[in-house]
């Protein structure tokens, strides 16, 4: 479990892309669970919830009870038993799935549309039936009240008209499809009339059916134009353009790529491919509100958060619109925005458990994302203990972990080591590319086992381990060197004032030293409005120690001007009568010669006068 988003409505990623680190496709079973098991990945909801390579689409049954999610590679089907948070089983297709509709209330019966223009029946055996439509389709529904099976297509017909194909479930049969209005043939194609058309063909590409109010159909086109057709005549109702100011250019071409009914079958939601949703009352023809998803990219599902029963209450009035980057949760009067949820790879496809805070999807990436948001409904019936396990992670108790970012990036490698071609040649291992499973190609290399490395190496290279000592010991006395206390030079170099405070911070623990670079306390080494005067009696009274020790320090020094003094006054001249100079005369020991020195002012011995007298 992981709080991806931190706001006033948390949301919770209990498991996906972003919560678990992907495990390579090569290795064993039993290893995959034996590191998923000694990993911190916090929940695993559902068992297997993902597929090899992408997830294309999922829908949760009408009990509540099931859930079927399609995705590649290879194309396949899962189907999970919610009750027991277990895959029930897993089924291989022929054809990459595009859509498709459960026709039960439970799993049992399916009806999938193939990326290759087939519809597969399926049941809890297996394929029951698979048929064939023209042209390729984009969107599949299923009618209760007619059983017909509704494909809308890509491309015109022979008429320049595109095709909504209804299948009647009932007869067997094909009925006469609907034509709408998708722009006519194209002129820059080489046969208009293909399978598919030209690039720049039109299409139907969404869908939506009022079942619980008054049936209508609503059909959207890449024309950007919204037609409503009833199934009871099977004509059309009326038709709904874009309003102004929806493309950001006169270039760009907006189409509708989805639709969807609330309740009670009075608003219609409505996205489009440049980002942006209205919302429409079919009484009117304007919009009754705008809502920019902000990214540019074609809304990829609509769906409105209201309450199946009055037992259950969730928030009311909030609309959910994704796109292929972020999920958004915001009001429908005013749209305000509410929460929302992003993943670190594209969505494609999204559904809401119903009365409840749930939200899964599929999306590119191996695992299939799971985010709940506890302000929005409680956790459903078949896992309550989400409700517990949330409000521990919300109180700090460490309850459940927070994801995979714990684990260490090497733990699920600790058994390889990837090599490149010239370093399989050193290690003269390159005769056993492609002669044994130890060997495993990755990219431009090789993953080779851990233990076939280690002896190839000692093999190789003799000396390789007093090499490598050596350089353990010098990284060890290289860490040495840079954790010793250095002192802050730099720092304490353009210290202005206060340096007995900069050296006592640069010498106590990290978060003092970080005071001398912190911009916030910058004036406090640098104006002089800032100096401390440690003399004065406030600081003596906080610093009681400081005071002693600069009585101390007063003495020794006063002792030390006193000394100074008497010297001074004792190599002064002495002054005569008269008030005339007197010259200091030197003390002269019997050794030189003169025994006793003269005073000032007597004649000099006759020892003196002949050392005086000239020579020759």
């Amino acid at each position: 479990m992981k709080l991806t988003t931190d706001s006033e409505v948390p949301v919770y990623t209990i498991s996906g892309e972003d919560t678990a680190r992907p495990l390579p496709d090569w290795l064993s079973r039993k290893r995959k669970r034996q590191l998923r098991q000694e990993s911190e990945e916090g929940i695993e909801l559902l068992q297997d919830f993902g597929f090899e390579e992408a997830s294309q689409c999922l829908q949760i049954s009408e009990d509540g009870e099931w859930l079927m999610s399609t995705g590649t590679y290879k194309p396949q089907i899962h189907t999970h038993y919610l009750q027991h948070l277990s895959l029930s089983y897993e089924r291989h297709t022929d054809a990459t799935n595009r859509r498709f509709v459960l026709l039960s209330p439970d799993a049992r019966k399916s009806l999938h549309l193939q990326s290759d223009r087939s519809l597969n029946f399926h049941t809890a055996g297996g394929l029951h039936y698979a048929t064939r439509i023209p042209r390729y389709g984009r969107d599949l529904k299923y009618d209760t009240r007619t059983t017909e099976a509704l494909i809308t297509s890509v491309g015109p017909n022979a008429d320049g008209m595109g095709e909504v194909f209804r299948l009647n479930l009932e007869q067997g049969r094909f009925m006469k499809s609907l034509e709408l209005d998708i722009g006519g043939q194209s002129t820059t194609s080489v046969d208009p009339v293909g399978l598919q058309g030209a690039i720049d063909a039109g299409s139907i590409d969404a869908m939506a059916l009022a079942e619980r109010s008054h049936g209508l159909q609503a059909y959207g086109t890449s024309l950007g134009t919204t037609e409503f057709w009833d199934p009871r005549s099977r004509t059309r109702a009326a038709i709904l353009p874009l309003p102004k100011g929806a493309s950001y250019s006169a270039y760009d071409k907006v189409g509708i790529s989805c639709l969807e009914f609330d309740r009670s079958g009075l608003t219609l939601a409505t996205g489009t491919t440049n980002g942006l949703v209205y919302l429409y009352d079919l009484r009117s023809p304007q919009p009754l509100l705008k809502k920019d998803q902000g990214n540019g990219w074609a809304i990829q599902k609509l769906i409105f958060l209201e309450s199946s029963t009055e037992s259950v209450r969730t928030t009311e009035g909030k609309v959910l619109s994704a796109d292929k980057t972020i999920i958004k949760l915001w009001d429908r009067k005013d749209g305000a925005p509410w929460t929302h949820a992003s993943s670190s790879v594209d969505i494609n496809d999204v559904a809401w458990y119903p009365d409840s805070g749930m939200i899964l999807t599929a999306n590119e990436g191996p695992r299939q994302n799971i985010f709940f948001v506890p302000t929005l409904g409680p956790a459903p019936r078949w896992c309550t203990f989400l409700d517990s396990l949330v409000e521990d992670y919300a109180d700090g108790s460490g309850a459940v972990t927070g994801g995979s970012s714990n684990q260490p990036a090497g733990q699920v490698y600790d058994n390889y080591k990837f090599v490149t071609l010239e370093e399989l040649r050193t290690l003269q291992m390159a005769h056993l590319v492609g002669k044994t499973s130890l060997l495993r190609p990755y990219m431009h290399g090789y993953f080779v086992a851990q233990r076939l490395y280690d002896e190839a190496r000692l093999i190789t290279q003799p000396t390789l381990w007093e090499e490598q000592r050596t350089k353990m010991i010098r990284a060890k006395i290289e860490k040495d060197r840079e954790s010793r206390i250095r002192g802050h030079k730099k720092a304490l170099a353009a210290v202005k004032v206060n340096k007995r405070l900069a050296e006592k911070a640069a010498t106590n623990d990290k978060k003092s030293a970080k005071l001398l670079g912190d911009d916030r306390f910058s004036k406090l080494f640098q104006d002089e409005e800032f100096a401390i005067d440690e003399n004065s009696r406030e600081f003596f009274a906080i610093n009681p120690s400081a005071k002693v020790k600069f009585m101390a320090t007063k003495a020794v020094a006063e002792e030390r001007e006193e000394k100074q003094k008497k010297e001074e006054e004792a190599r002064k001249p002495a002054v005569g009568k008269g008030g005339k100079m007197r010259a200091a005369v030197p003390i002269r020991h019997k050794s030189d010669g003169g025994g006793l020195a003269a005073s000032a002012g007597e004649a000099p011995t006759q020892n003196m006068r002949r050392r005086k007298a000239p020579r020759g």
